[in-house]
């Protein structure tokens, strides 16, 4: 079963620590009710599933990083460099996992179809969704969505340690981009960061067939390449194009994530490259999947580390516009 559930202005309040002589973002950000004539940029979408990473036989626990967001955004401060009127929080998606790999896989490709249904009406508006939480089966639905509103291809850049290009053995959190790109939806697809000892060399020979590119954190701790540098390198090769910006939370090291890995970015890494990508124009989402806390010390650690991207995404985005 999944269920959609708007946010409202009490329920932004509800989650906001107010106090005198200062103003936080959840008293400025814009509610659901307020889509149809809202005239910012952001929309942040939250979906609170782990069916995906459990179809591509994974743990649960994704489902668990949105709501550990929310507050934490909702009670930075409203100031100079984000005043929160800029954003719209709209909904998030909730699903409750089936039994069986068939059905959970099911489950995914019906997840897909509510996703794009919404994205569709955020992308033609001309507005960025930031996608929260969940597996990375999510990066599908904003690339279809996309096509399908603009019809117009996408390029991605992902920070990951995995390239999530598995078998289209039917939906999961490992075969997003395989299923964009079978699909004609993905263009040029770039993926960063991967772990060498961590993704299979079937897959490695595929995307290689397919025209995607890869680097390896291998060689970020070696010295030959650094992450910055890859950055620039699938910016200039985007050719104004537009494209999707995926950082995967399993990418930073010691991050409460479906993958966990103790060697990977820092938070300050992913920082910068959420920083030094948004600021280009062609950008036209955000998505930031596989958080997976079990703790209240990791709902902190993930809630700020998420609140930081966001706001980090935000601010840079809008200074270039």
């Amino acid at each position: 079963m999944i269920e959609f559930s708007i946010f409202s202005k009490q329920d932004l309040i509800k989650h906001t620590s107010l106090r005198v002589g200062e103003i936080k973002l959840g008293e400025k950000v814009k509610s659901y009710d307020e889509f149809s004539t809202f005239n910012g940029k952001y929309v942040i979408i939250g979906v609170e599933e782990s069916v995906g990473p459990q179809a591509n036989l994974g743990f649960s626990g994704a489902e668990k990083g949105f709501q550990t967001f929310v507050s934490r955004f909702l009670n930075i401060q409203s100031n100079r460099f984000l005043s929160g009127e800029e954003v719209l929080f709209y909904g998030v998606f909730k699903v409750f996992t089936k039994e069986t790999l068939e059905t959970k896989r099911s489950q995914v490709s019906e997840l897909d179809g509510y996703l794009i249904s919404h994205l569709i009406e955020i992308y033609k508006k001309d507005l960025i969704p930031i996608l929260i939480g969940g597996g990375h089966n999510n990066a599908y639905p904003m690339m279809k969505a996309f096509y399908l509103a603009k019809q117009n291809k996408i390029n991605v850049i992902n920070c990951d340690p995995h390239a999530d290009y598995r078998l289209l053995e039917g939906r999961h959190s490992g075969n997003s981009f395989s299923y964009a790109k079978n699909e004609g939806v993905l263009n040029y697809y770039k993926v960063i960061g991967l772990h060498q000892s961590y993704n299979g060399e079937e897959m490695l020979t595929r995307l290689e067939r397919d025209g995607c590119e890869f680097t390896f954190y291998d060689d970020y701790l070696l010295g030959r390449s650094r992450l910055s540098e890859d950055v620039v390198d699938f910016v200039t090769k985007n050719k104004e194009e537009p494209f999707g910006v995926e950082l995967d939370l399993d990418s930073i090291v010691g991050m409460p994530a479906s993958a966990f890995t103790y060697s990977g970015i820092s938070v300050e890494d992913a920082r910068k490259y959420i920083l030094q990508l948004a600021k280009e124009k062609e950008v036209v989402y955000l998505h930031l999947p596989e958080a997976a806390p079990n703790s209240d010390r990791e709902e902190v650690i993930v809630g700020k580390t998420l609140a930081y991207l966001v706001s980090d995404f935000v601010k840079s985005n809008k200074s270039e516009k």
